[in-house]
């Protein structure tokens, strides 16, 4: 059973905003099993009840959260196009309309999230959410003490100056590095304004949540512990 407060279930179906779904339910426009219910707090059963909206039943679709690491070549958009492989592609099999949580450009790997959750994924991407993200990036340079310092001292993105959380070195040519922003293609701006050239890009965390050994191409579904660290 999945049970919640009728305006929450109402919100999370996209029939309204939470406060626009409580005026509905005051107003008597909402009924549960045929019976019209004014109290926006009564709890319900989303996988058995049936709620309907004006005489409209409402479509309930169960939340879906996954991890994948995406492999490079495929892209994070809804577009597809005869010469485009979408990470959504993935997912096809699992009868789920999915979309990814922020985007990874085309030639990037890492972790991603998946979901079919708006509010999960608005609560994420969200700048108040001030998420770490940490990238790996391996080069055919090794990485001198001047490069580390002309990365920490940031560069122009979109017009906007930016600078990493930090910068470490991990090996003779490999790099991480931890941003907040998120800016498109950051963190290869970053390396090239210092004069690396990337063999590989992967993001390895995001927030408290880290890609561990999952491999490329690979996908799981998500824990709610894990869910919850992705913003602590």
């Amino acid at each position: 059973m999945v049970k919640n407060r009728l305006s929450k279930v109402l919100a999370a179906a996209g029939v309204a905003s939470r406060r626009a779904s409580e005026d509905l339910i005051t107003q008597g426009l909402v009924t549960v099993n045929d019976e019209i219910v004014r109290i926006p707090q009564t709890i319900v059963d989303s996988a058995s009840d049936i709620i309907s909206v004006r005489g409209v039943s409402i479509n309930i679709e169960e939340k879906v959260y996954y991890m994948l690491n995406k492999p490079a070549g495929y892209i994070c958009s809804a577009k597809k196009s005869s010469n485009t492989k979408l990470v959504i592609d993935l997912f096809e099999e699992e009868g789920h309309r999915v979309f990814t949580v922020g985007r990874l450009d085309k030639d990037t790997e890492g972790l991603i999230l998946v979901t079919n959750d708006g509010h999960f994924a608005n609560s994420v991407i969200h700048p108040s959410a001030n998420l770490q993200k940490e990238y790996v990036a391996k080069t055919g340079q090794e990485i001198m003490p001047e490069h580390l310092i002309a990365i920490s001292q940031g560069t122009l993105v979109e017009g906007v100056f930016v600078k990493p959380v930090r910068v470490t070195k991990v090996r003779r040519g490999t790099v991480k590095v931890v941003i907040m922003e998120g800016k498109k293609r950051e963190v290869r701006l970053l390396l090239e304004a210092a004069g690396l050239e990337i063999n590989s890009l992967t993001r390895t965390r995001l927030g408290g949540l880290q890609l561990g050994d999952l491999p490329v191409g690979h996908w799981r579904s998500l824990s709610e512990r894990e869910k919850r660290l992705i913003l602590e």
